[in-house]
């Protein structure tokens, strides 16, 4: 079962790169800058150093994304309110709207899955899947 499971875990990546490859041609976004902006979205606002250690991305790489994502209006970097040298990258949520809107069928897909499953087996797929990101982070740590 434990082989089953984790051959479908690459299935499930795969889609879900896949999913995200349409999403981000119907809005004009490169796969790495729609990953960006997700984890400014989920995480922010940061820093772009802060961006790109959680992207595993060079501060380099992260320029030209923050260019990209800036310039057609999904994101805003703001001067820090606590230290006017630095700089905060913002999503904007006007833009990140749209995303959510083409992540609807997904989303809603998902409802109806999770709603086949109790509080325990919630819990359950929660603690796995928490786990499961805790390990891929560690072995992307490693590789780094």
């Amino acid at each position: 079962m434990a082989t089953s499971i984790k051959l479908t875990m690459r299935e499930f990546n795969n889609q879900i790169s896949l999913l995200n490859h349409q999403v981000g041609s119907r809005v004009d976004l490169r796969d790495v800058d729609l990953d960006c902006l997700d984890v400014v979205a989920m995480h922010g606002p940061m820093s772009p150093s802060e961006l790109a250690r959680r992207a595993g991305l060079h501060p380099a790489t992260i320029t030209g994304i923050l260019d990209r994502l800036e310039k057609n209006g999904w994101i805003v970097r703001e001067r820090d309110a606590a230290d006017r040298r630095a700089v905060q990258v913002r999503a904007l949520p006007d833009r990140t709207g749209e995303l959510f809107r083409l992540y609807s069928g997904m989303n809603g897909s998902m409802d109806g899955i999770l709603d086949d499953y109790d509080e325990a087996q919630l819990a359950v797929l929660a603690d796995f899947l928490q786990r499961a990101t805790a390990a891929g982070r560690a072995a992307t740590d490693e590789l780094a």
